[in-house]
């Protein structure tokens, strides 16, 4: 069976062979539905694949998506057993413990900033940055053209993709 390259590569010597040589329509005809049964078996095979992929995708997706709740549990876990032992430690006074396996102390970690009025912010502490194209109102705004209105610096771009049903 030929590859789906080679299909359409005899699709388009078949064009230019009815133009060049004068096929009959009998002749086309029996050409273009040998090649149409050949690349409709090759679709066939592409979409079992293509289904038997998206569904590794989604098992992969589900997996993943179970593993990362796994990881939230057991890092809640860990954060309430900290909190839990460091509580311990100040309700009985003592800042540091030292046992045979660990060394366990309570210390100030880095002061974090925190900004109570963010408009009294003087500019010398803000980082400029590029404006941002707010695509979604740029569609709305070329959706909304008439017939006779145009936009010089942007468009819209119809694409096509394949959808197996």
């Amino acid at each position: 069976m030929a590859t789906l390259y080679e299909i359409s590569e005899e699709f388009q010597r078949l064009y230019q062979m009815a133009d060049e040589y004068n096929l009959t329509p009998e002749d086309i005809a029996d050409t273009v539905e040998g090649l149409e049964y050949e690349l409709e078996d090759k679709a066939d095979a592409y979409a079992k694949v293509i289904r038997s992929l998206e569904g590794d995708s989604a098992s992969l997706k589900a997996e993943i998506d179970r593993l990362t709740a796994r990881k939230k549990t057991i890092e809640n876990n860990i954060k309430n057993m900290k909190k839990s032992l460091e509580g311990a430690m100040k309700a009985s006074g003592k800042q540091k413990i030292k046992t045979k396996l660990f060394s366990f102390g309570i210390q100030k970690n880095t002061p974090a900033l925190k900004i109570d009025d963010p408009n009294a912010i003087p500019t010398e502490y803000l980082i400029p940055q590029k404006p941002k194209v707010d695509t979604d109102a740029v569609k709305k705004m070329l959706k909304g053209l008439k017939d006779n209105q145009f936009c010089l610096w942007a468009h819209l771009e119809q694409t096509e993709s394949l959808r197996i049903m």
